[in-house]
């Protein structure tokens, strides 16, 4: 919710700031030039990018106005399931997995851990390398690299979703210019009427520019850090997966393959050790 604040305190401060010192707000309403503006920059970035990168931007923006969902409760019950599943491959078998990465929205181990099972590429990201270890994989090398080629692809996609939307804020204030000099145009064709409607044009076309310079660094810049955040976020979810997988390769009891997954978490949102106790003691044990 974080980003309706921010748009709702530039408006103000923008707005309230132009007002106080007098503005008139009808002024400021050009949507010839507004069309002109966000037309060009629809359209340019249509050009410039490719149809995943457009759909993970359609998907990426509404998303920012929603609760972010990698939150220390989050991580709790990712932890908590980390613990769940190592435990049970630990004590019957890798094999015993098998089912459960098959069909992952069939499984009652994952029906326990909702928030998980609801993102579809944790879920993909996670069966993909337990079905790995059902199979015999046992090289915690060449499973990090591995993982690491994985998660190098799926930084790659979101910085290029990010940066699409970041060219489109560099784009705008030339885009606003370009605005202008089309207002300015229509002014000198009219250079023969009276002094207050070409000062009323003159000022129309001056809101080009105005629009570009506050889209671009009051929203559309923003949002593209925003998008970038969230993908960040997102990529250090699949960090801890990868970091209690691999210590669980390594021969290390469950809880301590948890503990190192825990340690891979950003301070804001990592649980206390005795909290991811606490959820491990209060979890069923796995049929």
């Amino acid at each position: 919710m974080l980003v309706i604040v921010g748009i709702v305190v530039v408006l103000a401060s923008v707005m309230g700031g132009y007002l106080a010192g007098g503005g008139h707000l009808g002024v400021l309403f050009q949507p010839f030039e507004f069309l002109i503006i966000v037309g060009a920059a629809v359209g340019g970035f249509f050009m410039a990018n490719r149809k995943p990168v457009l759909s993970g931007a359609a998907k990426a923006i509404p998303a920012l106005f929603k609760a972010e969902a990698f939150n220390k409760e989050a991580y709790l019950e990712l932890l908590t399931m980390l613990y769940t599943i190592f435990k049970m491959a630990k004590t019957k078998g890798a094999l015993v997995l098998e089912a459960h990465v098959e069909k992952p929205h069939e499984s009652t181990v994952f029906a326990r851990f909702p928030t998980f099972l609801h993102d579809h590429h944790a879920v993909t990201f996670l069966c993909d390398y337990l079905r790995l270890l059902t199979l015999g994989t046992d090289n915690h090398h060449e499973m990090e690299t591995l993982i690491d080629e994985d998660l190098s692809t799926h930084r790659e996609e979101h910085h290029a979703i990010a940066g699409a939307i970041s060219n489109v804020s560099d784009a705008m204030p030339a885009l606003g210019i370009v605005a202008a000099v089309l207002g300015i145009i229509h002014t000198m064709g009219s250079i023969t009427e009276p002094p207050a409607v070409l000062g009323e044009l003159i000022g129309g076309s001056l809101v080009g520019t105005f629009l570009g310079i506050l889209m671009s660094y009051g929203f559309i810049a923003p949002l593209a850090a925003a998008v970038k955040g969230r993908g960040d976020a997102e990529e250090r979810y699949y960090l801890c997966m990868k970091a209690g997988i691999l210590a669980y390769m390594q021969g290390y009891a469950p809880s301590v393959a948890v503990e190192f997954a825990r340690k891979a978490l950003n301070t804001d949102v990592r649980p206390t050790f005795y909290e991811v106790e606490e959820a491990v003691e209060k979890m069923p044990q796995a049929a």
